[in-house]
């Protein structure tokens, strides 16, 4: 009987450290539930620029959590400072990841800033990142021989655009990289924010 009660009373302080570490400390951080005064809602585009990413599993691949330089070499990779709970205020659900095949991609707005530069790596990653692993997105173009009026004409290296044709950006791919742009965390975190005070 005493060993039952001691596993029961391990298993209870373990459930209660768990639910104060991951339940608990971020809620303290989020300061009463408002979010860094230079964090700013995602507008409607970036909105449906997050689904295609959802949709596209980018989320499979890609974090958006660097971590503490204690804990990992993110900051030395260019990824950014390390994230706290109120960076996620407006991402419901949250897109932190669990695998790093591809980059971090907390602040790739503020790495890469280039609309033309997300477009033609969609297209074909490997234009831009020799070697790279990821897939491209030819569904989320048109190719056509020529450009309509309005039409977001994708610049591609020499040899990637297909002879005599244009590649064009579809509305969902402008989307997404709206979203990937409006990625850029490089707002001061407050001291508070960071250890949970």
């Amino acid at each position: 009987m005493q060993d039952e009660l001691k596993l029961l009373g391990g298993a209870m302080v373990t459930l209660a450290l768990a639910t104060s570490a991951l339940v608990v400390v971020p809620h303290i951080q989020l300061r009463d539930g408002q979010p860094p005064a230079a964090l700013k809602p995602y507008t409607a585009a970036q909105l449906r620029g997050r689904d295609v990413y959802i949709a596209n599993g980018c989320i499979y691949c890609h974090s958006q959590q660097p971590r503490d330089k204690a804990f990992a070499p993110d900051d030395q990779r260019g990824w950014g400072r390390a994230s706290v709970a109120a960076d996620y205020y407006y991402d419901k659900p949250h897109l932190l990841g669990t695998m790093r095949t591809g980059p971090d991609l907390f602040n790739i707005g503020a790495r890469q800033p280039s609309a033309d530069w997300h477009l033609g790596h969609l297209y074909q990653p490997r234009a831009y990142v020799p070697g790279s692993i990821m897939p491209s997105y030819p569904y989320l173009f048109d190719i056509k021989d020529a450009a309509d009026p309005g039409d977001r004409v994708v610049k591609l290296p020499p040899g990637y655009t297909p002879a005599g044709k244009v590649v064009v950006a579809k509305p969902e791919v402008m989307d997404l990289v709206s979203y990937l742009q409006g990625l850029d965390h490089t707002y001061p975190v407050l001291q508070g924010e960071r250890h949970g005070r």
